[in-house]
């Protein structure tokens, strides 16, 4: 895998970082909406969070879905079609070749767009859902309908109840067992990648300080950089790459 140019960051800081994960017996990855948008993919927050002039944590909510089904699934069949129109990038190869070389590697992702799986990791943990699932509102029955053009209310096929997207909205719990299987495997780890994610958003964010080291990932200073063993500044399609080891 070629090293892309990393620019504005201690080689040494890189090389300490990479060192620890060629090391560890177990890893964790929790990779948030950044990671996602160096492919495309708008984000909730900041300038991409907003939707035909609508705030995307207004429209994200059970309440939004009760008063207006149709205009929130008008969204989620836009954002829906739009993915597949993207790629994974440089960052989501990286974690595929880590997973293969440590013994233990877990992927912890807030993101929806299974980018990860797409790009081939196998061990994912995911904290909101995924796009590609709906669920009935009715008996709660879900399916895959991934790469399928859904009608503007779809229903489903055991009940009749409306469909709606079998993610996690603003205000919701996360999937039962998934958050706790994930905080235990963050405590558990040698280290514990953070990349792309803000660390706002609980309870996932409380796993970004959780480890026995932790390396952050992200472009901006964010309220864990204070917090964590390491911060590297960038971008994860130039920085993650890197951090992958050199061993077979």
């Amino acid at each position: 895998m070629p090293t892309p140019e990393v620019r504005n960051v201690d080689p040494a800081l890189i090389a300490r970082a990479a060192d620890w994960v060629a090391t560890a017996e177990r890893v964790v990855a929790l990779t948030g909406a950044g990671v996602s948008a160096e492919s495309g993919v708008p984000t909730f927050r900041g300038a991409g969070g907003f939707w035909r002039g609508r705030d995307l944590m207004e429209l994200a909510t059970p309440a939004a879905f009760a008063r207006d089904p149709e205009l929130v699934w008008s969204f989620y069949n836009d954002r829906r079609a739009k993915l597949a129109t993207v790629e994974p990038n440089p960052a989501h190869r990286a974690l595929v070749e880590i997973e293969r070389r440590v013994p233990h590697f877990t992927l912890a992702t807030q993101n929806v767009d299974r980018l990860h799986q797409r790009a081939g990791s196998r061990r994912v943990l995911e904290l909101h859902g995924a796009i590609d699932e709906v669920r009935c509102s009715d008996c709660g029955r879900t399916s895959n309908r991934a790469g399928e053009t859904l009608p503007a209310l779809p229903r489903c096929d055991a009940c009749g109840g409306l469909l709606r997207p079998g993610v996690v909205w603003f205000g919701e719990s996360l999937p039962t067992g998934v958050f706790e299987q994930a905080e235990a495997e963050a405590r558990a780890a040698d280290v514990v990648l953070v990349i792309g994610t803000s660390a706002l958003v609980y309870p996932a964010a409380s796993l970004a300080r959780l480890g026995r080291r932790v390396v952050e990932v992200n472009p901006d200073a964010t309220p864990l950089s204070s917090e964590v063993t390491l911060s590297l500044r960038g971008k994860a399609g130039e920085i993650v790459p890197q951090l992958v080891p050199r061993t077979p």
